[in-house]
C-alpha cells in the first residue's frame, strides 16, 4: 500500500486483525454483512492459508493496530500480495461511550472501519530504515542513562553539601573532573555510591561511543543512507549525528 490510497470498493473481503504475541483474533466482513470471527495462532502462514481456502476467488484486504509486535505480520501479508494497513490506535474511529474492549470486538471494529474507508495506515519503514532505527534508539537509551547518571551525581553532592569541582564551560565532565570526583573527601558510604555512579557513567559513555561508531559504519556501508546523510548535512546546524537521527525517523 506504499504510496497508494486504499479504496474499499476495490476489495471484496475486509479482515480486521487484533494481534498479540501468541494469537490473532480476526474478523471477516464483506460489503453487505459480517461473515465470521475466529482466533488462530500468530502465524502468517496459518492466516494466509485460511484466507486462500475460504476466499480463494475474492480480493482480501487486511488491517491491524500498530503495537509491540512490530511489522512482521505486515511483511508476511504483503509478501503474499495482499494489501495491509497498520493503523495508529488513536486514529481508529469509535462510537461515543463504547467501553467494552475484547480482542474479537476490536478485530470487528477494524474490519468494519476498513470496509468503510475510515482507516489510514501509518508509514511503514523499509527494513533498512528499521535497522537504522534500532541503532539510533539504542544510542538514545545510553545517552538518556548517561544524562540521568550525571544528574544523580550532582544531586548527591548537593545533598551532602559537597561542591562540584569547578570547570570551564563544556568541560564539566572531562576526564580530569571525573578524577577529581573520585578523590573528593566524603564518608565511606557516599564514596561507594559516588564511585558506583561514576563507573556507570563511564560505562554509558563507552556504549554511546561504541553505538555511534556502529551507526557510522552501518550508514557508510549503504549508498542510499550515505547520500541522504550528505543531503541533510547541507542544512546549516545539522551534523553527522543529528543527520543520522533524522534519517532514522524520516525514513525512505
Amino acid at each position: 500500500m506504499k504510496g497508494q490510497t486504499f479504496v474499499p470498493t476495490d476489495y471484496d473481503i475486509f479482515a480486521g486483525l487484533d494481534v498479540d504475541k501468541r494469537s490473532i483474533s480476526v474478523t471477516f466482513t464483506n460489503h453487505q454483512e459480517f461473515i465470521r470471527s475466529l482466533r488462530m495462532p500468530y502465524s502468517v502462514e496459518h492466516l494466509v492459508s485460511y484466507v486462500r481456502k475460504h476466499f480463494a476467488d475474492q480480493k482480501v484486504a487486511f488491517a491491524y493496530e500498530a503495537g509491540p509486535t512490530g511489522y512482521g505480520l505486515y511483511d508476511g501479508i504483503v509478501a503474499q500480495a495482499y494489501p495491509c494497513l497498520i493503523v495508529s490506535p488513536s486514529m481508529i474511529p469509535k462510537a461515543p461511550g463504547q467501553r467494552v474492549k475484547t480482542n474479537r470486538l476490536d478485530s470487528r471494529l477494524l474490519s468494519e472501519n476498513l470496509r468503510g474507508g475510515q482507516l489510514k495506515s501509518i508509514h511503514v519503514p523499509s527494513p533498512l530504515y528499521r535497522e537504522l532505527r534500532h541503532l539510533t534508539q539504542l544510542r538514545d537509551t545510553f545517552v538518556s542513562q548517561m544524562v540521568g547518571m550525571k544528574q544523580r551525581i550532582k544531586s548527591l553532592l548537593m545533598m551532602e553539601g559537597i561542591e562540584f569541582p569547578p570547570a570551564p564551560a563544556g568541560r564539566q565532565w572531562s576526564f580530569m573532573i571525573k578524577e577529581q570526583l573520585r578523590k573528593l573527601p566524603c564518608s565511606q558510604t557516599v564514596r561507594f555510591k559516588l564511585d558506583q555512579w561514576l563507573d556507570s557513567l563511564e560505562f554509558n559513555e563507552k556504549q554511546v561511543l561504541k553505538v555511534t561508531r556502529e551507526i557510522r559504519r552501518f550508514c557508510q556501508n549503504d549508498a542510499e543512507l550515505s547520500e541522504c546523510i550528505k543531503y541533510l548535512m547541507t542544512i546549516p546546524g545539522i551534523g553527522w549525528i543529528v543527520a543520522s537521527q533524522l534519517l532514522a525517523r524520516i525514513g525512505d
